[in-house]
């Protein structure tokens, strides 16, 4: 009896994962500690991460859900705002930007992204600010930053807080300056198939110590910050030690479990060493791409750096112009080439009914989540591998029966 062979060539996936040398090892040095909860290695990916981007303090949580929450509630508190004041973000960003408002009892405000980048569109904002607006949060989207001098003037004009989402974007410079250090907070993921990814994970980042100090301590159910963590009674004073065990237990803000381990800090360290060679092989994938998929510009709206920018590429985005993506996609899919929506909300029944919005509203959204996707550009694709994406693309708009029935689907 014949084994079952499949013959298939491997599937091109949107991220990937390579645990290294490297890796395991801080992995074991952790097992070796015997010690899981916040501790050293976490101590020093939060230091090493802040520092690549510019800031005094990293502080590391189980999501980048987790440190958007974080970072709103830390405003929401400090800043005195109320329930159901109102925080401005994008039409087109993941479902957490927008549910993590709603979490904070107060009220997201959708604005339309602009048609080259896919980002907050600093021409829409000011027509959304109203008496009760407090916060931006705009999304530096698939690996590249949003422009950023408009959206601070526009926060510096009308006394808002501003908070990135820079989820899927790390690394990157806007105008000489790294993404999360641009607003009061930055908000990054290490969730797998991100940029760094330790399966689970997420950090803020900022300057402002008074910040860093709300954050850590709701991250760890609003915790007085005299002791939110085992080392903070190490080496004290009779009279400190004394001050501190009084205190262990008192909580002071309305706070969440979002602590982690010192395993996921520590494969983010070591993915934290290689980070410019990561970037780099991206870069370089999605520039080939580009490259190769130019001759289909007219039916392809490819990915484009803003002037002054950098780019992480921790995606690869494409629109089609004037069709709908079925077609293609459906190709793609069938070939073994993975794709992903690129983080529709307005289409969302959810946000439909609690925000009684409709997709009319925003037209660019609209055009986004009706013509576009996303493929990989990771570090660890091959030559192969970037050949078989270009050769499919070719074949789609050659193959003329198929290339009808994507137009016959617009």
């Amino acid at each position: 009896m014949s084994e079952d062979r499949d013959d298939r060539p491997p599937v091109i996936g949107v991220g990937t994962l390579n645990i290294s040398p490297r890796a395991r090892a801080l992995v074991n040095e952790v097992l070796d500690s015997n010690r899981l909860s916040y501790g050293p290695m976490t101590r020093r990916f939060e230091a090493g991460f802040a520092r690549a981007h510019g800031c005094r303090f990293g502080v590391m949580s189980n999501s980048g859900t987790s440190a958007l929450l974080v970072a709103l509630a830390a405003l929401k508190e400090l800043h005195g705002w109320a329930d159901g004041d109102e925080v401005i973000l994008p039409a087109v960003t993941f479902a957490g930007t927008a549910n993590i408002v709603f979490h904070a009892r107060m009220r997201p405000v959708l604005v339309d992204v602009d048609p080259i980048h896919y980002e907050l569109d600093p021409e829409k904002i000011e027509a959304a600010v109203t008496s009760r607006t407090r916060a931006l949060i705009p999304v530096h989207v698939f690996g590249q930053p949003c422009d950023m001098d408009p959206v601070l003037e526009l926060a510096r004009q009308y006394g808002l807080r501003v908070i990135e989402d820079s989820a899927e974007t790390m690394f990157a410079r806007y105008k000489g300056r790294s993404v999360g250090s641009l607003g009061e907070i930055g908000c990054f993921s290490t969730y797998a198939a991100h940029l760094l990814t330790t399966g689970v994970g997420g950090l803020n980042t900022t300057d402002n110590p008074e910040y860093a100090e709300k954050l850590r301590s709701l991250i760890n159910h609003g915790r007085d910050s005299t002791y939110l963590n085992i080392d903070d009674d190490d080496r004290k004073s009779p009279e400190e030690l004394r001050r501190i065990v009084a205190r262990r237990f008192s909580f002071v803000s309305l706070g969440y479990s979002f602590r982690l381990t010192e395993m996921e800090a520590a494969l983010g360290l070591a993915q934290l060493e290689v980070g410019t060679e990561m970037i780099a092989r991206r870069r370089t994938n999605a520039a080939w791409l580009t490259g190769k998929l130019s001759g289909h510009e007219a039916f392809l709206q490819l990915p484009r750096i803003r002037p002054g920018c950098e780019h992480s590429f921790m995606m690869y985005p494409i629109v089609l112009r004037d069709r709908k993506k079925d077609a293609l996609v459906d190709f793609l899919e069938q070939n073994r080439v993975e794709t992903r929506e690129m983080l529709p909300l307005t289409n969302q029944p959810l946000y439909q009914r609690l925000m009684g919005i409709g997709e009319a509203d925003y037209p660019v959204a609209g055009w986004i989540n009706t013509s576009g996707f996303y493929i990989g550009c990771h570090q660890d694709l091959s030559s192969t591998d970037l050949d078989r994406i270009v050769e499919l693309f070719d074949r789609f708009f050659k193959d003329g029966p198929t290339q009808e029935a994507g137009r016959r689907k617009t």
